[in-house]
């Protein structure tokens, strides 16, 4: 994509603006309700302008998975012109257009905050008086409902390729912060400065890396250098803020890519405290580089996917290690696989929340490992009927592949689902039978005691 520029000169801003011929973006790959909430908006006599995301991936060529709109109307106003529509947040308020199943989010230009305004080597710099916005000790945005202008809007969104925007006026794209060059370059640079950017918003380190394990870019050397030592503001972000992030993150067919870059940039032990302490080991890191590269294939080949197998991996090191201890002091199998569990999991809910219908399954996927062990009598059939098998021994296999002494219980599991009836019969006698455990055996006495 080799583009020349028509350059505004009665502009201030330094915007850039490319022709249809120039940019290529065709309607035809824009959802047809985005367009309408365009046109009703530019017939009620406002600004609107698809942005971000949607932009960015029609210039590359991708299917965008949504399409977002700014305009110069106030959410108020929007409101009046869709009567299907909702206003919604409070620290951030948009308006929803709804139809059926299909959700087109419209906002209002916004300006920047004073501290994130200057753009170095651009002309690029407003100062704003804020009249409905707060930040807290950290810097961190803590309310911003200051409306501004387009050029205003642009400097304040977070990455200059998320910053371009497309009209249906004249069909053109907007530039005002040197996106579409870093688009063409494969870079992805954060606009002002980017360690008041981090402090206003710590997630935005998390977005940089998650687009550039997406759009396989690279992210630019200022950028870069401010994303570790504004790693630890994670820990002030709302833990249900950071489930959602999470998903982003590794659900979306490059997680692997996106765990190597959160390692390298030093932030995943702020997204998950439980294991950082044994992250850095090499058996695993093997177990979740397992774990993401099965995400990733099941997406690309669209299967389903399930947080819960996904979180059970990344907190299992944690899991095994303090359900060791437990065995040491005694504690039987099971109960110490419980309490290992649970603790773990409730470690990790003050940092990143995770909802009970993730959690519980989390919980039998760790449990169930311990029944994969017990194979004799008719324990393997009641337990390949389970519905948490498949996800059990899916497990197992990656404990195995991670170097876990496993290999041969894993053998044996994937010959058994293979085998007919007459070979399972014959797997399981060569276990011999049951082992009646010692509690069971003094349930029986028991119970005979009370005849």
């Amino acid at each position: 994509m080799s583009i020349t520029p028509t350059q505004d000169s009665s502009s201030n801003f330094r915007q850039k603006i490319y022709r249809r011929e120039e940019h290529g973006i065709s309607r035809k790959n824009i959802s047809q309700n985005a367009l309408n909430v365009l046109y009703d908006l530019n017939a009620a006599g406002y600004q609107a302008y698809l942005v971000g995301g949607g932009v960015r991936d029609l210039l590359l060529g991708l299917k965008p998975k949504d399409f977002d709109v700014a305009t110069d109307a106030s959410p108020e106003q929007v409101r009046q012109v869709f009567r299907n529509s909702r206003i919604i947040g409070r620290r951030f308020q948009i308006v929803h257009v709804h139809y059926g199943r299909e959700i087109i989010e419209v906002s209002t230009f916004r300006a920047p905050s004073e501290q994130s305004t200057e753009i170095p080597g651009s002309s690029l710099s407003r100062r704003v008086k804020h009249l409905d916005s707060a930040h807290s000790q950290d810097g961190m945005i803590l309310r911003d409902n200051v409306f501004g202008s387009i050029e205003e809007d642009a400097i304040r969104r977070d990455f200059t390729v998320n910053a371009l925007y497309y009209t249906v006026r004249n069909f053109e794209v907007l530039d005002f912060t040197g996106g579409m060059q870093d688009l063409q370059q494969g870079t992805m640079r954060i606009i002002g400065d980017p360690e008041l950017r981090y402090r206003e918003d710590p997630v935005r380190t998390l977005r940089a890396i998650r687009l550039a394990a997406k759009l396989d870019f690279q992210i630019e050397e200022h950028s870069a250098k401010a994303i570790k030592p504004a790693a630890k503001l994670l820990l002030s972000v709302p833990a249900a803020r950071l489930f959602d992030e999470f998903l982003k993150l590794f659900f979306n067919g490059h997680g692997q890519s996106t765990f190597r870059q959160l390692l390298a940039f030093e932030v995943f032990a702020f997204l998950f405290p439980p294991v950082a302490e044994f992250i850095t080991t090499e058996q695993d890191q093997a177990m979740l580089h397992g774990a993401f590269a099965s995400t990733d294939k099941r997406i690309a080949v669209g299967k389903s996917v399930t947080p819960a197998f996904l979180l059970a991996a990344i907190l299992w090191p944690a899991v095994r290690r303090l359900f060791s201890q437990n065995l040491q002091t005694g504690m039987p199998p099971m109960p110490a696989m419980h309490d290992a569990g649970e603790s773990v999991i409730k470690q990790q809910q003050e940092t990143l929340s995770i909802p009970k219908r993730f959690s519980i399954p989390m919980r039998e996927i760790w449990e169930y490992q311990l029944r994969l062990e017990r194979r004799s009598g008719k324990r393997a059939f009641a337990l390949l009927s389970h519905k948490r098998f498949r996800a059990a021994y899916d497990f197992l296999l990656l404990r195995a592949d991670s170097g876990e002494d496993l290999q041969e219980l894993a053998n044996w599991w994937t010959q058994f689902q293979d085998a007919d009836k007459d070979q399972r019969q014959a797997m399981q006698n060569k276990l011999g039978p049951a082992d009646v455990s010692k509690s069971r055996k003094r349930r029986v006495k028991s119970r005979k005691g009370s005849k």
